[in-house]
């Protein structure tokens, strides 16, 4: 089956070709509407058009079609640019996910949109043994190189979506406030383009795109599908994540970890309680909970290399409901994170320990919770080189820029602990925006012209690699 890319409103798709095997003329339409396009290729200093305005009107091509019409003597290294039929679609698409959110492990229906879309494609994506994600071969094995994997991330965040647009969440208290839906459409739009290069023989090595579940919890769903081997066979891994400081149009890249490592820790102590009036007859569960909520946090800058920014922060804590009465139960909740993934993988023996010899001090029985979250994201030298050369590439040198390590968690951190890869921030600000925007806000949005760069890029990665 061909590798044929239908339109949003379903209708029948044309065929590739005429009676003669010659291009079809609707065939010739989409090549020409690719070759204008590439020749009209996103300016980074200005960026794509606003993701304000409406889709372009949907073409009647099938843009895969078009692709298949390339000439032979076509450079095997050149990324095509985006069709402007697959660019609505892909916009129409993310609109529809956007209107759509769904919490992680229950992205069902978006599970299923990605996959009839790949299928329509003569794709054989296979859904993940959980029901939500799935992933999807381009090309067959190849013994000689493993494939290169691109990642996208299906879930939303519950938060309620405050921007007045028509395509605004329809589920109440959800929002894909993290741009989700837009990974998810380029690595879709990716694929698509990558299964029309195929056909022509022009992709040059087998991929893997992986559509992840559950990004947004803890543990995340990374693990669940490293666990159904994703990567077996995987030779590298690339993903994007949108960053509202950075403008349409251009990358941020950086070597080395780009996220800190998250972990959650929740302490539960108990001891008999007493009056308040014989502290020394008891145990004194609120002075042991206020030395552990202070001496566990500057214990850790005395005992691993301040460089690694190994902290803890209290999000809550709870003890007691009277001034006279010294409590039987009190609770700390907070969050570790950490700059430095070999200080991260000593954290939790290292927390442990001084818990226990704070508490013994004061006669505390303590439980602790210690759940990992995620690892930082630590790229990969060659992975951000191959994403620097691909968008340089596409967009010129002058479209990327460094990016600092966030203290925010991803989970794509956990791919990165079996194959080298490289996550790059993309810029989805709109130019001219001088508001300062943030994730995991319910007013959050992109210019939607940063899934043409997400494609673009993409692609390119995969043809110079």
């Amino acid at each position: 089956m061909g590798h044929t890319l239908t339109e949003v409103n379903d209708s029948p798709a044309a065929p590739s070709e005429g009676p003669s095997g010659a291009p079809s003329e609707v065939a010739r339409k989409v090549l020409d509407e690719s070759s204008a396009a590439q020749s009209t290729a996103p300016d980074p200093a200005t960026g794509p058009s606003s993701g304000t305005a409406q889709p372009p009107a949907q073409s009647a091509s099938t843009p895969a079609a078009g692709l298949a019409g390339a000439t032979d003597d076509a450079d095997p290294l050149a990324a095509p640019a985006l069709p402007d039929g697959l660019r609505a679609e892909l916009i129409a698409f993310r609109r529809d996910l956007h209107r759509h959110p769904e919490l992680g492990r229950q992205e069902f229906r978006t599970t299923e949109k990605v996959r009839s879309r790949l299928a329509e494609a003569g794709l054989s994506p296979r859904v993940l043994p959980n029901g939500t994600g799935l992933v999807c071969d381009i090309g067959p094995d190849d013994p000689a190189r493993g494939r290169l994997a691109l990642r996208a991330d299906l879930d939303a965040l519950p938060v309620p979506d405050t921007k007045n647009v028509e395509y605004r969440s329809t589920v109440e208290g959800r929002a894909h406030a993290c741009g989700h839906d837009v990974h998810t459409s380029i690595v879709l739009g990716t694929g698509l383009m990558l299964a029309a290069l195929a056909e022509q023989g022009r992709l040059p090595r087998p991929v893997r795109l992986v559509f992840q579940p559950a990004e947004e919890v803890m543990p995340g769903g990374a693990l669940d599908a490293v666990k159904a081997r994703v990567l077996d066979g995987v030779e590298r891994i690339l993903a994007l994540h949108c960053d509202p400081k950075v403008e349409v149009g251009r990358i941020g890249l950086r070597h080395g970890p780009i996220t800190s490592a998250a972990d959650k820790l929740k302490l539960a102590l108990d001891g008999p309680g007493g009056h308040s009036a014989r502290p020394h007859l008891t145990t004194d569960l609120v002075m042991a909970t206020a030395k552990l909520a202070t001496e566990l946090p500057a214990a850790l800058t005395r005992r691993v290399d301040p460089r690694s920014g190994l902290s803890v922060v209290w999000g809550r804590i709870e003890a007691g409901h009277a001034a006279n009465v010294i409590p039987q139960h009190a609770e700390l909740e907070g969050t570790v994170r950490c700059l430095d993934l070999a200080a991260w993988h000593e954290a939790p023996d290292l927390v442990h320990e001084v818990i226990d010899q704070v508490a013994a001090i004061y006669r505390a029985k303590c439980e602790i919770t210690y759940q990992r979250g995620v690892p930082p994201v630590v790229n990969e030298g060659s992975s951000v080189e191959l994403l620097r050369d691909a968008m340089t590439a596409r967009f010129g040198a002058h479209a990327i820029e460094d990016t600092e390590q966030s203290l925010g968690g991803e989970d794509f951190s956990w791919y990165l602990e079996h194959v080298p890869g490289a996550l790059a921030r993309l810029g989805v600000r709109p130019v001219g925006d001088t508001a300062k925007r943030d994730l995991h806000q319910g007013d959050f949005d992109v210019d939607e012209g940063a899934i043409a760069v997400g494609v673009e890029l993409l692609t390119s990665a995969v043809l110079l690699s």
